[in-house]
C-alpha cells in the first residue's frame, strides 16, 4: 500500500515533494538524488526537481517505495 504524503497546498515540486517524504535530509540534495534514482510519477519517468505534483499524483521511488499525494 502507498504512503499518502498530505498537501497544505494546491501543489509541491518534486524537489520538496523528496524532503517532504523524508527520502532526502535537505533540499540541497534534490539534484543529486534525482540524478541518482529512477523516479516514476504517474508511471511515467520524470527526473525534473520542478516538476509540480497534485493530489492525486502517484509517486515511485526506486528502492524507496510508492508514494499518493492527498490534499
Amino acid at each position: 500500500m502507498p504512503e499518502k504524503v498530505k498537501l497544505n497546498t494546491e501543489f509541491i515540486t518534486l524537489g520538496q515533494f523528496l524532503k517532504l517524504a523524508e527520502v532526502i535530509q535537505t533540499g540541497g540534495m534534490a539534484k543529486w538524488f534525482l540524478s541518482e534514482h529512477d523516479i516514476f510519477i504517474n508511471g511515467e519517468q520524470d527526473q525534473r526537481r520542478g516538476r509540480k505534483l497534485r493530489a492525486g499524483d502517484k509517486v515511485q521511488i526506486t528502492g524507496f517505495g510508492e508514494f499518493v499525494i492527498t490534499a
